[in-house]
């Protein structure tokens, strides 16, 4: 199946093909631990969230501000 051939499919059987691929690959990976570094970094990031000192973006509005600089 080529690419063109899946951007021509309705969104039920991309997420179908998907889930397929999903299944099949995911035995093939190892999931590690977060590392203590990482889930510092992680837990600090989302403190700042919760005191509202930073904020989430969507992807429109990261593409949007990119844009603007």
């Amino acid at each position: 199946m080529s690419v063109a051939e899946i951007r021509a499919l309705p969104l039920e059987e991309k997420l179908q093909i998907m889930e397929a691929l999903w299944e099949d690959l995911h035995p093939h990976f190892e999931f590690d631990a977060v590392s203590p570094e990482l889930a510092k970094l992680l837990e600090a990031r989302a403190a700042r969230i919760d005191t509202g000192e930073s904020k989430l973006l969507d992807w429109a509005e990261v593409r949007n501000q990119l844009a603007a600089e």
